[in-house]
């Protein structure tokens, strides 16, 4: 047995920059006392036989690619539509899959529900390294998770679990969560950057080697990114981000990454007493509670993977106490709020210098895509000249520095989406409307070129086609 000397680094423990010597702030990430002294011991020869599952993946023989087979891997549902439909319509053999989110949002809630539609005719193992198997099993019975096929343990070790599933066999394994597992073979503690990284690698590649799927819980740092090394969100197959604000009942499951699927595909939850519960009209949940005939409000069909959405984006422009006046955005981008203010000054006449600007999207939902800007301009106007917008108008599209509108994407889906909720009313962009009419999504359309034809449409009236 040839032994390997240890090697001594500082790790930073957010995003996994490693250095010889100890450092107050990391360079690649600029948090401050982030990086933590860790000793590394690595496998022997000895252990690392060619029986070790790491080595004979690592070994496989070159093939043609047209030497290997391009069946369609069969799907496994999880019971759960909304949960299926984020991963890509099931859970495909010898993916890993990282659930990610806020202590206490309903991770392992989700999983245990999950597993008990799949224990149905299927094997699964539950790793719980923060429960006993005691409490997880109480829990399991307030979900009404209790199938015959699910098995729990309460382990830390990989090189335990490893064995359990080696003598179960399972045809799901399920690890909840990532940060409490270790391998003896490091000297740092668990949750660390090497023992993360460390023990995903091989719960990888067990999971390619042997088929299992694999849903690895991870807890996530204050910026709202996966705890640990950044590297294993790059190692893994599918990344799920598990969001919602703690006051509020309602959970938004959203897929950043999947290599077997659509990526920002969401699936919406419901927490209740019983545990999660999907919710199918997710539009008409986030706009029932919209108030009516009151300015700094409108309605945006937004798109979340495949699925359209209708959100409700609320702004508030009031006088500003200080000098310098505010801008604070929730639900959408700070620079994207400074950008549309800026194009209602310059374009459209406005003047913020004294006034502070607020804009919130209702529901805890989070928007990334340009084509809610039209429908924050029209809230900030709205509110800013007190005159509402017709609360069965929808508007949507992309404000550019010239202030014209441009095109977006799916506008028939969306355009569907706002009549199937009652909408009469919506104002697009003139680019991209071609060939779209009333007759084909049921609502009367107002196509506008710049922001100012949209203003007059949303508070003056316009005709319409």
């Amino acid at each position: 047995m040839v032994k390997l000397k240890q090697k001594t680094i500082f790790a930073c423990q957010n995003c996994g920059y490693q250095s010889l010597k100890w450092l107050g702030r990391c360079p690649d990430c600029s948090s401050w006392n982030s990086l933590v002294e860790e000793t590394s011991s690595p496998l022997s020869e000895a252990k690392a036989g060619p029986d070790d599952f790491r080595v004979s993946f690592s070994r496989e023989t070159p093939r043609s690619v047209r030497d290997i087979g391009t069946a369609r891997e069969e799907r496994f549902s999880t019971g759960m539509r909304e949960l299926d439909r984020v991963i890509g319509g099931g859970v495909v053999p010898g993916s890993v899959i990282l659930i990610g989110g806020d202590p206490g949002i309903g991770k392992s809630t989700l999983l245990l529900q999950a597993s008990d539609s799949l224990a149905k005719g299927k094997k699964v193992l539950y790793v719980s390294g923060e429960e006993s198997s005691r409490q997880t099993k109480m829990r399991a019975d307030r979900l009404g998770s209790a199938s015959e096929n699910l098995f729990i343990v309460s382990e830390t070790n990989l090189d335990s679990i490893t064995d359990s599933v080696n003598k179960l066999k399972p045809d799901f394994l399920i690890i909840d969560s990532i940060q409490v597992i270790y391998k003896d073979a490091l000297s740092s503690g668990p949750g660390t950057v090497s023992q993360v990284k460390l023990c995903g690698q091989e719960l990888i590649f067990m999971s390619k080697k042997s088929g299992i799927p694999v849903f690895l819980v991870g807890h996530v740092t204050k910026d709202g990114s996966i705890a640990g090394p950044k590297v294993l969100e790059h190692m893994v197959d599918t990344v799920l981000y598990f969001e919602g604000e703690r006051n509020l009942n309602f959970r938004i499951l959203r897929a950043v990454k999947n290599r077997f699927g659509p990526t920002n595909e969401i699936g919406i939850f419901e927490m209740t007493a019983g545990g999660l519960k999907e919710v199918s009209n997710a539009s008409g949940i986030f706009i029932e509670e919209r108030p009516k005939g009151i300015s700094g409000f409108a309605v945006v069909p937004t798109l979340e993977g495949t699925r359209p959405l209708l959100v409700e984006v609320q702004a508030l422009v009031s006088p500003a106490n200080f000098t310098l006046p505010k801008r604070e955005a929730r639900g959408i981008d700070y620079n994207r709020l400074s950008l549309i203010a800026a194009v209602l000054e310059r374009r459209s006449g406005f003047d913020f210098g004294r006034f502070d600007i607020y804009v919130n999207v209702a529901g805890g939902v989070k928007i990334a895509e340009p084509a809610v800007d039209l429908g924050v301009a029209l809230a900030i106007a709205s509110n800013h000249r007190d005159r509402p917008i017709s609360s069965d108008c929808v508007a949507m599209g992309e404000v550019g520095l010239g202030g014209e509108i441009r095109g977006i994407g799916h506008l028939e889906n969306r355009l569907k989406e706002s009549a199937r909720l009652g909408f009469k009313r919506a104002i697009i962009p003139k680019s991209g409307s071609q060939g779209i009419s009333k007759e084909k999504t049921d609502i009367e359309l107002i196509p506008v070129s710049f922001l100012k034809e949209a203003l007059e449409a949303a508070m003056g009236g316009r005709r319409s086609r």
